[in-house]
Protein backbone atom coordinates (compact mmCIF):
# COMPACT_ATOMS: atom_id res chain seq x y z
CA UNK A 1 0.00 0.00 0.00
CA UNK A 2 1.44 3.39 -0.93
CA UNK A 3 1.09 5.76 2.01
CA UNK A 4 1.73 9.44 2.52
CA UNK A 5 2.70 10.13 6.13
CA UNK A 6 1.50 13.04 8.27
CA UNK A 7 2.01 14.18 11.83
CA UNK A 8 -1.14 14.57 13.88
CA UNK A 9 -0.85 18.33 14.02
CA UNK A 10 -0.48 18.59 10.24
CA UNK A 11 -4.00 17.56 9.26
CA UNK A 12 -7.37 18.24 10.90
CA UNK A 13 -9.41 15.11 11.60
CA UNK A 14 -12.38 16.36 9.61
CA UNK A 15 -10.15 16.89 6.59
CA UNK A 16 -8.59 13.47 7.14
CA UNK A 17 -12.01 11.81 7.02
CA UNK A 18 -13.42 13.82 4.15
CA UNK A 19 -10.50 14.40 1.78
CA UNK A 20 -10.57 12.73 -1.63
CA UNK A 21 -7.71 10.26 -1.77
CA UNK A 22 -5.44 9.12 -4.52
CA UNK A 23 -3.87 5.98 -3.11
CA UNK A 24 -3.75 5.66 0.66
CA UNK A 25 -3.10 7.63 3.78
CA UNK A 26 -2.15 6.41 7.23
CA UNK A 27 -2.08 8.56 10.33
CA UNK A 28 -0.21 7.15 13.31
CA UNK A 29 0.16 8.41 16.85
CA UNK A 30 2.82 7.99 19.47
CA UNK A 31 1.53 7.38 23.02
CA UNK A 32 1.93 11.09 23.86
CA UNK A 33 -0.40 12.04 21.00
CA UNK A 34 -3.09 9.42 21.57
CA UNK A 35 -5.43 11.77 23.42
CA UNK A 36 -5.42 14.27 20.57
CA UNK A 37 -5.75 11.61 17.91
CA UNK A 38 -8.59 9.76 19.62
CA UNK A 39 -10.79 12.80 20.11
CA UNK A 40 -13.49 11.90 17.61
CA UNK A 41 -16.96 12.31 19.18
CA UNK A 42 -18.95 10.38 16.61
CA UNK A 43 -20.62 13.39 15.01
CA UNK A 44 -18.68 13.23 11.73
CA UNK A 45 -19.92 10.71 9.19
CA UNK A 46 -17.37 8.81 7.15
CA UNK A 47 -18.55 6.06 4.86
CA UNK A 48 -16.67 3.91 2.39
CA UNK A 49 -19.03 4.19 -0.58
CA UNK A 50 -17.59 5.46 -3.86
CA UNK A 51 -19.43 7.45 -6.49
CA UNK A 52 -18.42 5.77 -9.76
CA UNK A 53 -19.58 6.50 -13.28
CA UNK A 54 -20.90 3.24 -14.80
CA UNK A 55 -19.90 4.50 -18.23
CA UNK A 56 -16.24 4.65 -17.18
CA UNK A 57 -16.46 1.10 -15.83
CA UNK A 58 -18.08 -0.04 -19.08
CA UNK A 59 -15.39 1.72 -21.12
CA UNK A 60 -12.67 0.09 -19.02
CA UNK A 61 -14.11 -3.40 -19.57
CA UNK A 62 -14.41 -2.77 -23.30
CA UNK A 63 -10.79 -1.63 -23.49
CA UNK A 64 -9.63 -4.66 -21.51
CA UNK A 65 -11.20 -7.00 -24.10
CA UNK A 66 -10.30 -5.14 -27.27
CA UNK A 67 -7.23 -7.33 -27.90
CA UNK A 68 -8.97 -10.58 -26.93
CA UNK A 69 -10.05 -12.54 -23.91
CA UNK A 70 -13.33 -14.06 -22.79
CA UNK A 71 -13.91 -12.30 -19.47
CA UNK A 72 -12.98 -8.94 -17.97
CA UNK A 73 -13.68 -7.40 -14.59
CA UNK A 74 -13.12 -4.17 -12.69
CA UNK A 75 -12.93 -4.35 -8.89
CA UNK A 76 -12.95 -1.06 -6.97
CA UNK A 77 -12.35 -0.80 -3.24
CA UNK A 78 -12.31 1.89 -0.57
CA UNK A 79 -11.28 0.97 2.98
CA UNK A 80 -11.39 3.12 6.14
CA UNK A 81 -9.79 1.51 9.18
CA UNK A 82 -8.48 2.16 12.68
CA UNK A 83 -6.15 0.02 14.78
CA UNK A 84 -5.54 0.72 18.49
CA UNK A 85 -3.18 -1.14 20.84
CA UNK A 86 -3.20 -1.13 24.64
CA UNK A 87 -0.38 -2.78 26.59
CA UNK A 88 0.65 -2.58 30.25
CA UNK A 89 -2.55 -0.57 30.91
CA UNK A 90 -1.42 2.18 28.53
CA UNK A 91 -2.49 3.05 25.00
CA UNK A 92 0.65 2.43 22.97
CA UNK A 93 -0.43 3.20 19.40
CA UNK A 94 -3.29 4.19 17.16
CA UNK A 95 -3.40 4.12 13.38
CA UNK A 96 -6.15 5.49 11.16
CA UNK A 97 -5.86 4.57 7.49
CA UNK A 98 -7.66 5.11 4.23
CA UNK A 99 -6.91 2.90 1.25
CA UNK A 100 -8.46 3.20 -2.18
CA UNK A 101 -7.83 1.61 -5.56
CA UNK A 102 -9.03 -0.59 -8.40
CA UNK A 103 -7.92 -3.74 -10.17
CA UNK A 104 -8.65 -4.88 -13.73
CA UNK A 105 -8.61 -8.57 -14.63
CA UNK A 106 -8.75 -10.36 -17.98
CA UNK A 107 -9.21 -14.13 -18.37
CA UNK A 108 -8.21 -15.88 -21.58
CA UNK A 109 -8.39 -19.66 -21.43
CA UNK A 110 -6.44 -20.70 -18.34
CA UNK A 111 -4.44 -17.46 -18.26
CA UNK A 112 -5.19 -14.44 -16.11
CA UNK A 113 -3.92 -10.91 -16.61
CA UNK A 114 -4.17 -8.44 -13.74
CA UNK A 115 -3.16 -4.84 -13.12
CA UNK A 116 -4.19 -2.39 -10.42
CA UNK A 117 -4.02 1.30 -9.67
CA UNK A 118 -4.37 3.23 -6.43
CA UNK A 119 -5.48 6.31 -8.38
CA UNK A 120 -9.09 5.86 -9.51
CA UNK A 121 -9.25 8.01 -12.61
CA UNK A 122 -10.34 7.13 -16.12
CA UNK A 123 -6.78 7.41 -17.39
CA UNK A 124 -5.36 5.07 -14.75
CA UNK A 125 -8.17 2.55 -15.21
CA UNK A 126 -7.48 2.49 -18.95
CA UNK A 127 -3.77 1.92 -18.25
CA UNK A 128 -4.64 -0.97 -15.94
CA UNK A 129 -6.96 -2.44 -18.58
CA UNK A 130 -4.15 -2.20 -21.13
CA UNK A 131 -1.76 -4.06 -18.84
CA UNK A 132 -4.24 -6.78 -17.90
CA UNK A 133 -5.14 -7.40 -21.56
CA UNK A 134 -1.59 -8.33 -22.56
CA UNK A 135 -2.12 -12.06 -21.88
CA UNK A 136 -5.12 -12.17 -24.25
CA UNK A 137 -3.51 -10.60 -27.32
CA UNK A 138 -4.14 -12.55 -30.48
CA UNK A 139 -7.32 -14.21 -29.27
CA UNK A 140 -10.84 -13.41 -30.40
CA UNK A 141 -12.07 -10.05 -29.09
CA UNK A 142 -15.47 -9.59 -27.47
CA UNK A 143 -17.93 -6.80 -28.15
CA UNK A 144 -19.18 -4.20 -25.65
CA UNK A 145 -21.45 -5.30 -22.82
CA UNK A 146 -24.13 -3.25 -21.09
CA UNK A 147 -23.85 -3.08 -17.33
CA UNK A 148 -26.91 -3.68 -15.18
CA UNK A 149 -27.08 -2.86 -11.50
CA UNK A 150 -28.10 -5.85 -9.40
CA UNK A 151 -28.60 -6.53 -5.72
CA UNK A 152 -27.64 -9.53 -3.65
CA UNK A 153 -29.29 -10.85 -0.53
CA UNK A 154 -27.67 -9.31 2.55
CA UNK A 155 -26.48 -11.42 5.49
CA UNK A 156 -25.08 -8.52 7.50
CA UNK A 157 -27.14 -6.27 9.75
CA UNK A 158 -25.90 -3.18 11.57
CA UNK A 159 -27.57 -1.56 14.58
CA UNK A 160 -24.77 0.80 15.71
CA UNK A 161 -22.79 1.94 12.64
CA UNK A 162 -19.06 2.21 13.24
CA UNK A 163 -18.86 5.66 11.66
CA UNK A 164 -21.16 7.02 14.35
CA UNK A 165 -19.22 5.63 17.33
CA UNK A 166 -17.10 8.04 19.35
CA UNK A 167 -13.50 6.96 19.87
CA UNK A 168 -14.00 7.29 23.63
CA UNK A 169 -16.35 4.30 23.34
CA UNK A 170 -13.62 2.25 21.69
CA UNK A 171 -11.13 3.19 24.41
CA UNK A 172 -13.68 2.40 27.10
CA UNK A 173 -14.18 -1.11 25.69
CA UNK A 174 -10.42 -1.69 25.77
CA UNK A 175 -10.09 -0.36 29.32
CA UNK A 176 -12.90 -2.63 30.52
CA UNK A 177 -11.23 -5.69 28.99
CA UNK A 178 -7.85 -4.73 30.46
CA UNK A 179 -9.28 -4.28 33.95
CA UNK A 180 -11.30 -7.50 33.82
CA UNK A 181 -8.20 -9.44 32.81
CA UNK A 182 -6.06 -8.00 35.62
CA UNK A 183 -8.83 -8.51 38.18
CA UNK A 184 -9.28 -12.18 37.28
CA UNK A 185 -6.32 -13.45 39.29
CA UNK A 186 -3.19 -11.91 40.88
CA UNK A 187 -1.10 -14.21 38.70
CA UNK A 188 -2.22 -12.24 35.61
CA UNK A 189 0.70 -9.84 35.32
CA UNK A 190 0.01 -8.21 31.96
CA UNK A 191 -2.73 -7.79 29.39
CA UNK A 192 -2.58 -6.75 25.76
CA UNK A 193 -5.73 -5.44 24.07
CA UNK A 194 -5.91 -4.98 20.31
CA UNK A 195 -8.87 -3.24 18.66
CA UNK A 196 -9.39 -3.06 14.89
CA UNK A 197 -12.34 -1.93 12.83
CA UNK A 198 -12.91 -1.06 9.20
CA UNK A 199 -15.56 -0.12 6.68
CA UNK A 200 -14.89 -1.52 3.22
CA UNK A 201 -16.76 -0.34 0.16
CA UNK A 202 -16.70 -2.63 -2.91
CA UNK A 203 -17.85 -2.28 -6.50
CA UNK A 204 -17.64 -5.15 -8.99
CA UNK A 205 -18.34 -4.72 -12.72
CA UNK A 206 -17.66 -7.37 -15.35
CA UNK A 207 -18.16 -8.35 -18.98
CA UNK A 208 -21.17 -10.50 -18.07
CA UNK A 209 -23.04 -7.25 -17.44
CA UNK A 210 -22.79 -7.34 -13.65
CA UNK A 211 -22.64 -4.08 -11.69
CA UNK A 212 -22.75 -4.57 -7.94
CA UNK A 213 -21.79 -2.52 -4.86
CA UNK A 214 -21.94 -2.83 -1.09
CA UNK A 215 -20.34 -1.61 2.12
CA UNK A 216 -19.07 -3.98 4.83
CA UNK A 217 -18.19 -3.18 8.46
CA UNK A 218 -15.73 -5.42 10.32
CA UNK A 219 -14.61 -5.60 13.96
CA UNK A 220 -11.68 -7.63 15.32
CA UNK A 221 -10.99 -7.61 19.08
CA UNK A 222 -8.07 -9.56 20.56
CA UNK A 223 -7.15 -10.01 24.22
CA UNK A 224 -3.90 -11.61 25.36
CA UNK A 225 -2.97 -12.19 29.00
CA UNK A 226 0.26 -13.30 30.61
CA UNK A 227 -0.06 -15.60 33.61
CA UNK A 228 3.04 -16.03 35.76
CA UNK A 229 3.52 -18.87 38.26
CA UNK A 230 6.45 -19.94 40.39
CA UNK A 231 8.55 -21.29 37.52
CA UNK A 232 6.14 -21.05 34.62
CA UNK A 233 4.29 -18.55 32.49
CA UNK A 234 1.60 -18.83 29.83
CA UNK A 235 0.22 -16.35 27.31
CA UNK A 236 -3.49 -16.85 26.74
CA UNK A 237 -5.43 -15.48 23.80
CA UNK A 238 -9.09 -14.89 23.00
CA UNK A 239 -10.58 -13.28 19.87
CA UNK A 240 -13.91 -11.80 18.91
CA UNK A 241 -14.73 -10.71 15.37
CA UNK A 242 -17.81 -10.07 13.26
CA UNK A 243 -19.08 -8.20 10.27
CA UNK A 244 -21.41 -5.98 12.28
CA UNK A 245 -21.76 -2.67 14.02
CA UNK A 246 -20.55 -1.75 17.50
CA UNK A 247 -23.45 -3.73 18.98
CA UNK A 248 -21.08 -6.71 18.94
CA UNK A 249 -19.91 -5.62 22.40
CA UNK A 250 -23.49 -5.61 23.73
CA UNK A 251 -23.86 -9.23 22.67
CA UNK A 252 -20.44 -10.37 23.92
CA UNK A 253 -18.96 -8.08 26.56
CA UNK A 254 -15.25 -7.16 26.65
CA UNK A 255 -15.17 -8.53 30.21
CA UNK A 256 -16.29 -11.94 28.96
CA UNK A 257 -13.54 -12.01 26.33
CA UNK A 258 -10.90 -10.98 28.87
CA UNK A 259 -12.01 -13.47 31.53
CA UNK A 260 -12.00 -16.35 29.05
CA UNK A 261 -8.47 -15.42 28.06
CA UNK A 262 -7.28 -15.05 31.66
CA UNK A 263 -8.78 -18.42 32.62
CA UNK A 264 -6.56 -20.13 30.05
CA UNK A 265 -3.45 -18.31 31.26
CA UNK A 266 -4.03 -19.44 34.86
CA UNK A 267 -5.08 -23.01 34.02
CA UNK A 268 -1.97 -23.67 31.94
CA UNK A 269 0.45 -22.55 34.68
CA UNK A 270 0.07 -26.05 36.15
CA UNK A 271 0.76 -27.79 32.82
CA UNK A 272 3.12 -30.77 32.68
CA UNK A 273 5.09 -31.93 29.66
CA UNK A 274 2.83 -33.57 27.09
CA UNK A 275 3.29 -37.24 26.23
CA UNK A 276 4.17 -38.31 22.69
CA UNK A 277 2.74 -41.17 20.69
CA UNK A 278 -0.40 -42.34 18.94
CA UNK A 279 -3.49 -41.68 21.02
CA UNK A 280 -7.19 -40.85 20.87
CA UNK A 281 -7.89 -37.11 20.77
CA UNK A 282 -11.06 -35.35 21.85
CA UNK A 283 -11.30 -31.79 20.50
CA UNK A 284 -13.54 -29.25 22.22
CA UNK A 285 -16.11 -27.41 20.15
CA UNK A 286 -15.23 -24.05 18.59
CA UNK A 287 -11.88 -22.87 17.25
CA UNK A 288 -10.55 -26.45 17.12
CA UNK A 289 -12.30 -26.49 13.76
CA UNK A 290 -9.26 -24.68 12.38
CA UNK A 291 -7.59 -28.09 12.03
CA UNK A 292 -10.24 -29.21 9.54
CA UNK A 293 -10.33 -25.76 7.90
CA UNK A 294 -6.62 -25.91 7.18
CA UNK A 295 -6.04 -29.63 6.71
CA UNK A 296 -9.19 -30.45 4.72
CA UNK A 297 -10.52 -27.08 3.53
CA UNK A 298 -7.49 -25.94 1.55
CA UNK A 299 -7.23 -29.21 -0.43
CA UNK A 300 -10.90 -28.72 -1.42
CA UNK A 301 -10.31 -25.30 -2.99
CA UNK A 302 -10.89 -25.36 -6.73
CA UNK A 303 -7.60 -23.89 -7.97
CA UNK A 304 -5.58 -26.81 -6.61
CA UNK A 305 -8.12 -29.28 -7.96
CA UNK A 306 -7.96 -27.64 -11.41
CA UNK A 307 -4.16 -28.03 -11.34
CA UNK A 308 -4.64 -31.66 -10.22
CA UNK A 309 -2.39 -31.09 -7.21
CA UNK A 310 -4.88 -31.46 -4.33
CA UNK A 311 -5.21 -34.69 -2.36
CA UNK A 312 -8.93 -34.80 -3.20
CA UNK A 313 -8.42 -34.50 -6.97
CA UNK A 314 -10.61 -36.96 -8.86
CA UNK A 315 -12.47 -38.11 -5.74
CA UNK A 316 -15.82 -36.42 -6.34
CA UNK A 317 -18.61 -38.77 -5.24
CA UNK A 318 -16.21 -41.06 -3.42
CA UNK A 319 -16.09 -41.95 0.27
CA UNK A 320 -13.29 -39.91 1.83
CA UNK A 321 -14.33 -39.69 5.51
CA UNK A 322 -16.28 -41.55 8.17
CA UNK A 323 -20.08 -41.79 8.05
CA UNK A 324 -20.48 -39.27 10.90
CA UNK A 325 -18.37 -36.60 9.19
CA UNK A 326 -20.07 -33.76 7.30
CA UNK A 327 -18.13 -30.62 6.35
CA UNK A 328 -19.71 -27.34 5.25
CA UNK A 329 -18.50 -23.96 3.99
CA UNK A 330 -21.23 -21.38 4.48
CA UNK A 331 -20.77 -17.70 3.63
CA UNK A 332 -24.34 -16.83 4.63
CA UNK A 333 -24.12 -17.22 8.42
CA UNK A 334 -25.44 -13.87 9.71
CA UNK A 335 -22.69 -11.38 10.63
CA UNK A 336 -19.94 -14.03 10.88
CA UNK A 337 -16.34 -13.00 10.21
CA UNK A 338 -16.20 -15.10 7.04
CA UNK A 339 -19.55 -13.82 5.74
CA UNK A 340 -20.09 -11.19 3.05
CA UNK A 341 -23.15 -10.50 0.93
CA UNK A 342 -21.31 -11.67 -2.18
CA UNK A 343 -17.76 -12.77 -2.87
CA UNK A 344 -15.16 -10.46 -4.40
CA UNK A 345 -16.27 -11.47 -7.90
CA UNK A 346 -19.93 -10.63 -7.26
CA UNK A 347 -21.18 -14.22 -6.86
CA UNK A 348 -23.83 -14.67 -4.19
CA UNK A 349 -22.42 -16.42 -1.15
CA UNK A 350 -24.18 -19.66 -0.24
CA UNK A 351 -24.12 -22.76 1.92
CA UNK A 352 -21.91 -25.40 0.31
CA UNK A 353 -21.89 -28.93 1.70
CA UNK A 354 -18.42 -30.18 0.76
CA UNK A 355 -18.42 -33.63 2.36
CA UNK A 356 -21.70 -35.26 3.41
CA UNK A 357 -21.70 -38.34 5.62
CA UNK A 358 -18.20 -39.07 4.45
CA UNK A 359 -18.83 -38.62 0.69
CA UNK A 360 -17.11 -35.81 -1.24
CA UNK A 361 -19.84 -33.69 -2.86
CA UNK A 362 -18.37 -30.34 -3.85
CA UNK A 363 -15.25 -28.22 -4.32
CA UNK A 364 -15.03 -24.50 -3.52
CA UNK A 365 -14.68 -22.44 -6.69
CA UNK A 366 -14.20 -18.96 -8.07
CA UNK A 367 -15.06 -17.90 -11.64
CA UNK A 368 -11.87 -19.29 -13.19
CA UNK A 369 -11.74 -22.66 -11.40
CA UNK A 370 -15.49 -23.17 -11.94
CA UNK A 371 -14.90 -22.74 -15.68
CA UNK A 372 -11.89 -25.07 -15.64
CA UNK A 373 -13.71 -27.77 -13.66
CA UNK A 374 -17.05 -27.23 -15.44
CA UNK A 375 -18.73 -26.78 -12.07
CA UNK A 376 -20.95 -24.19 -10.41
CA UNK A 377 -19.59 -20.99 -8.91
CA UNK A 378 -19.82 -21.49 -5.17
CA UNK A 379 -19.20 -17.90 -4.02
CA UNK A 380 -15.65 -18.52 -2.78
CA UNK A 381 -13.76 -16.05 -4.99
CA UNK A 382 -12.01 -13.83 -2.45
CA UNK A 383 -9.14 -11.36 -2.38
CA UNK A 384 -7.19 -9.54 0.32
CA UNK A 385 -7.61 -6.17 -1.40
CA UNK A 386 -7.75 -4.56 -4.84
CA UNK A 387 -4.05 -5.37 -5.22
CA UNK A 388 -4.76 -9.11 -5.53
CA UNK A 389 -6.58 -11.36 -7.96
CA UNK A 390 -9.49 -13.35 -6.50
CA UNK A 391 -8.78 -17.00 -5.75
CA UNK A 392 -10.88 -19.80 -4.17
CA UNK A 393 -10.91 -19.27 -0.40
CA UNK A 394 -12.96 -20.56 2.49
CA UNK A 395 -15.51 -18.42 4.36
CA UNK A 396 -17.08 -20.01 7.46
CA UNK A 397 -15.91 -23.62 7.38
CA UNK A 398 -17.01 -26.21 9.90
CA UNK A 399 -17.86 -29.79 10.82
CA UNK A 400 -21.64 -30.05 10.96
CA UNK A 401 -23.11 -30.94 14.34
CA UNK A 402 -23.84 -34.58 15.09
CA UNK A 403 -25.98 -36.49 17.58
CA UNK A 404 -23.52 -37.36 20.35
CA UNK A 405 -23.48 -35.64 23.73
CA UNK A 406 -20.10 -34.01 24.50
CA UNK A 407 -20.06 -35.56 27.98
CA UNK A 408 -20.62 -39.01 26.55
CA UNK A 409 -17.78 -38.58 24.07
CA UNK A 410 -15.35 -37.76 26.87
CA UNK A 411 -16.66 -40.42 29.23
CA UNK A 412 -16.27 -43.16 26.60
CA UNK A 413 -12.64 -42.22 25.91
CA UNK A 414 -10.57 -44.23 28.38
CA UNK A 415 -7.24 -42.58 27.67
CA UNK A 416 -6.01 -39.83 25.38
CA UNK A 417 -5.63 -36.08 24.90
CA UNK A 418 -8.34 -33.43 25.32
CA UNK A 419 -7.59 -30.41 23.11
CA UNK A 420 -9.35 -27.28 24.29
CA UNK A 421 -7.74 -24.82 21.87
CA UNK A 422 -5.23 -24.86 19.04
CA UNK A 423 -2.61 -22.29 18.16
CA UNK A 424 -0.73 -22.06 14.87
CA UNK A 425 -0.27 -24.82 12.35
CA UNK A 426 0.55 -25.63 8.76
CA UNK A 427 -0.67 -27.97 6.05
CA UNK A 428 0.67 -29.15 2.71
CA UNK A 429 -2.37 -29.08 0.38
CA UNK A 430 -0.66 -31.44 -2.07
CA UNK A 431 0.14 -34.22 0.40
CA UNK A 432 -2.45 -33.34 3.03
CA UNK A 433 0.13 -33.59 5.84
CA UNK A 434 -0.32 -31.14 8.72
CA UNK A 435 0.92 -30.18 12.17
CA UNK A 436 -0.86 -28.03 14.75
CA UNK A 437 0.28 -26.78 18.14
CA UNK A 438 -2.12 -27.21 21.07
CA UNK A 439 -2.33 -24.02 23.11
CA UNK A 440 -4.49 -25.57 25.83
CA UNK A 441 -4.72 -29.35 26.30
CA UNK A 442 -5.35 -31.91 29.05
CA UNK A 443 -4.80 -35.61 29.58
CA UNK A 444 -7.83 -37.92 29.46
CA UNK A 445 -7.70 -40.64 32.10
CA UNK A 446 -10.58 -43.06 32.67
CA UNK A 447 -12.98 -40.88 30.71
CA UNK A 448 -12.15 -37.68 32.59
CA UNK A 449 -10.20 -34.53 31.72
CA UNK A 450 -7.33 -34.34 34.22
CA UNK A 451 -3.99 -32.50 34.29
CA UNK A 452 -3.10 -29.77 31.76
CA UNK A 453 -0.19 -30.50 29.42
CA UNK A 454 2.09 -28.27 27.37
CA UNK A 455 4.08 -28.77 24.19
CA UNK A 456 1.55 -31.05 22.46
CA UNK A 457 1.48 -31.08 18.65
CA UNK A 458 -1.04 -32.87 16.43
CA UNK A 459 0.58 -34.48 13.38
CA UNK A 460 -0.99 -36.44 10.54
CA UNK A 461 -2.71 -36.40 7.18
CA UNK A 462 -6.09 -34.86 6.48
CA UNK A 463 -7.44 -38.08 4.97
CA UNK A 464 -6.48 -40.19 7.99
CA UNK A 465 -8.03 -37.71 10.41
CA UNK A 466 -11.45 -37.48 8.79
CA UNK A 467 -11.61 -41.25 8.31
CA UNK A 468 -10.90 -41.74 12.01
CA UNK A 469 -13.51 -39.29 13.36
CA UNK A 470 -15.91 -41.65 15.14
CA UNK A 471 -17.95 -39.29 17.37
CA UNK A 472 -19.43 -35.83 16.64
CA UNK A 473 -21.21 -33.78 19.30
CA UNK A 474 -24.35 -31.69 19.07
CA UNK A 475 -22.67 -28.49 20.34
CA UNK A 476 -21.42 -26.69 17.21
CA UNK A 477 -19.47 -23.50 17.98
CA UNK A 478 -17.15 -21.16 16.04
CA UNK A 479 -14.04 -19.05 16.40
CA UNK A 480 -12.72 -16.19 14.23
CA UNK A 481 -9.42 -16.37 12.38
CA UNK A 482 -7.11 -15.17 9.65
CA UNK A 483 -6.35 -17.64 6.87
CA UNK A 484 -3.26 -17.32 4.69
CA UNK A 485 -2.76 -18.53 1.13
CA UNK A 486 -0.45 -16.03 -0.50
CA UNK A 487 -2.96 -13.43 0.65
CA UNK A 488 -4.98 -13.27 3.86
CA UNK A 489 -8.74 -13.68 4.28
CA UNK A 490 -11.14 -13.31 7.20
CA UNK A 491 -12.63 -16.68 8.13
CA UNK A 492 -14.52 -18.48 10.86
CA UNK A 493 -13.71 -22.08 11.77
CA UNK A 494 -16.08 -24.29 13.73
CA UNK A 495 -16.89 -27.75 14.98
CA UNK A 496 -18.81 -29.57 17.69
CA UNK A 497 -16.88 -31.68 20.18
CA UNK A 498 -15.31 -34.48 18.10
CA UNK A 499 -13.20 -37.57 18.77
CA UNK A 500 -10.41 -38.73 16.48
CA UNK A 501 -9.16 -42.26 17.04
CA UNK A 502 -5.42 -42.82 16.84
CA UNK A 503 -3.77 -39.53 15.87
CA UNK A 504 -0.04 -38.89 16.28
CA UNK A 505 0.73 -36.50 19.11
CA UNK A 506 4.15 -34.92 19.35
CA UNK A 507 5.26 -34.14 22.90
CA UNK A 508 8.30 -33.86 25.11
CA UNK A 509 7.98 -37.21 26.93
CA UNK A 510 7.05 -40.77 26.03
CA UNK A 511 3.45 -41.92 26.41
CA UNK A 512 2.87 -43.95 29.53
Amino acid sequence: MKFRGYFVEDIPRRKFLQMSLKGGIALAATPALMTELLSYKGSEKAGAKLALDPQILKKTIKHALEKGGEFAEVYVENRISRNILMEESKFKSGVFALSQGAGVRVISGDKTGYAYTDDITEEKLMNAAEGASFIARGTKAMGPVDLKKVKRKSFITVKLPLEGVADEKRLEIMKRANQAALDYDPKIKMASISYYDEIRGRTVANSEGLLLSDELPLLFFIVQTLGVGKDTRHMGRERLSRHSGFEMFDEVSPEEVAQTCARESIAMLEAKDAPAGIMDVVMQNGWGGVLVLEAVGHPLEGDGIARKTGVFTGKMGQKVASDVFTMVDDGTLPNFRGTTNFDDEGTQMKRNVLIKNGVLEKYMTDILSAKQLKMERTGNGRRESFRYIPIPRMTNTFIEKGKDKPGDILASTKKGLYVQSLSGGSVNPITGMFNFTCREAYLIEDGKKTIPVKGATLIGSCQDVIVNVDAVGDNLAFGPGICGKGQVAEVSAGQPTVRIRGITVGGSRAKR
